[in-house]
């Protein structure tokens, strides 16, 4: 799951609100336990309260108003935690009798503390008892008449409670560990599961841009099946635009081509006139002009184009042999060095024309070596994108700076004996800029011109 991620927010989220459900429950579980613990710690008590009432009521030698035993060992146990106390709160007739577990020490009175009775007269809460120990004490007054007003407690050890709701926590702690680390993965399934089309989308689109697919295919979720109508829909009306650019632009071509090519004829005709070498010359430009442009439209509408990829070591293969011929008479060596995982995201007659007039360059100026190399890197500025590097170099003359940046201007040729029309590295740098790439010059190994040409991998 990659930063700022649609699969990445979805488990982010759902892990979070599962933490936070989970952590709510455990700390509800927790208090719900721990006052079930306290109930059932305070009816046990609440049996030694009874017990000691009704001793006190009904004493069984019928003056003595102050129990012997409850038959624990506990309250027999000095400090055991377990403690019972009688006193007698008559005005001027202050008696207490307790347990020989509190030694001599006594219990404090939740009277005293503010707690109010409950429903069945009995208070219930913690108190701290003999060497600061905390005790679960529960007390009730009696009024038994002329017989006198006692308040009756027995307290526990709290330890027990405690003791017991730890044991709960650490358990219910464990538990929901475990169910927190299903739950995740339950949940990583989960947005994997459910973010498959959107990757499978993902992938067929990648697909038709590395030129081995050309739709979408597959059913999908009726909630991504738009989506991937649409998209199908957009990559043909795309093609649509691209065949009716091509075919404006060769209607634009012949429409052009007729009226300059009598234009010239009629000229040419008139012999040497001042007005006809005008014609002829501004002809010239227009043709110059109107090829250019022509040529930019064409380009511009093959680049448009989804899903064009083409391997470059044939084609450069096919280019060197094409020019040993036509060059046959320099008796020029090639050295070919072209990576077969070489691929150009575009089509091959742009390619073709690209490296065609680089080539051909190099053999019109070479002395008796060209060297062409193709190698697939990914740049530094931009980690995520490949790039093929397409290097032609020949043992020519070479090229000044100055001189370089002239040859690249549209029409510019140093040297007139050569054949042709100055647009070749011009046509190369539109191309290339077109598909996002560039062309460089400097100086070959060689001792010549070093032409470096790069385009988008595929």
């Amino acid at each position: 799951m990659r930063a700022n991620s649609l699969a990445l927010r979805l488990f982010l989220s759902a892990t979070a609100w599962a933490v936070v459900i989970l952590v709510i429950t455990g700390i509800v579980l927790s208090t719900l336990y721990r006052e079930a613990v306290e109930r059932a710690f305070d009816r046990r008590l609440g049996v030694y309260l009874r017990t000691l009432v009704a001793d006190v009521a009904s004493p069984e030698d019928g003056s003595e108003k102050f129990p012997q035993s409850l038959g624990e060992p506990l309250f027999e146990l000095p400090l055991s935690g377990w403690y019972w106390q009688v006193t007698r709160i008559d005005p001027g007739k202050n008696e207490v009798r307790s347990s020989r577990s509190l030694w001599d020490g006594g219990l404090p009175h939740l009277a005293d503390a503010g707690i109010a009775a409950g429903a069945g007269g009995s208070r219930e809460g913690y108190v701290q008892g003999p060497e600061d120990q905390k005790l679960r004490l529960v007390e009730r007054s009696i009024d038994l008449g002329d017989e006198g007003h006692f308040l009756v407690a027995v307290a526990g050890d709290a330890a027990e409670i405690a003791e017991e709701t730890r044991s709960f926590d650490r358990a219910l702690i464990f538990t929901f560990i475990t169910l927190a680390a299903v739950l995740l993965l339950t949940t990583m399934f989960q947005v994997r599961f459910g973010l498959a089309p959107l990757k499978r989308i993902s992938d067929s689109l990648a697909a038709i841009r590395a030129g081995t697919a050309e739709r979408l295919e597959g059913r999908f979720p009726v909630e991504i099946a738009p989506l991937a109508r649409e998209t199908n829909a957009l990559i043909d009306a795309n093609r649509e635009i691209v065949e009716r650019a091509r075919t404006h632009v060769g209607n634009l071509a012949h429409a052009l081509k007729t009226p300059l090519s009598v234009m010239v004829n009629e000229a040419t005709s008139r012999g040497d006139d001042a007005f006809a070498n005008k014609v002829l010359e501004q002809a010239d430009i227009m043709r110059d002009q109107v090829a250019r442009h022509l040529e930019r439209a064409r380009l511009a509408a093959r680049t448009t184009m989804i899903g064009s990829l083409t391997d470059i070591a044939p084609v450069v293969i096919a280019l060197a042999r094409t020019m040993e011929k036509i060059h046959r008479d320099k008796g020029i060596t090639i050295g070919i060095d072209a990576a077969e995982d070489a691929r150009f995201r575009g089509e091959r007659p742009d390619l073709e024309e690209m490296i065609g007039n680089l080539v051909d360059n190099a053999f019109k100026w070479a002395q008796s070596r060209v060297d062409i190399e193709v190698v697939r890197e990914r740049q530094e500025a931009a980690a995520q994108r490949e790039v093929v590097r397409i290097v032609v170099d020949d043992d020519g003359r070479g090229l000044s700076p100055s001189e370089r940046e002239q040859v690249a201007r549209r029409g510019r040729r140093l040297d007139e004996t050569k054949p042709g029309s100055g647009l070749g590295l011009s046509i190369v740098v539109e191309l290339a800029s077109l598909y996002g790439g560039g062309l460089t010059l400097g100086t070959a190994p060689l001792g010549g011109l070093r032409v470096e040409l790069v385009l988008p991998a595929g």
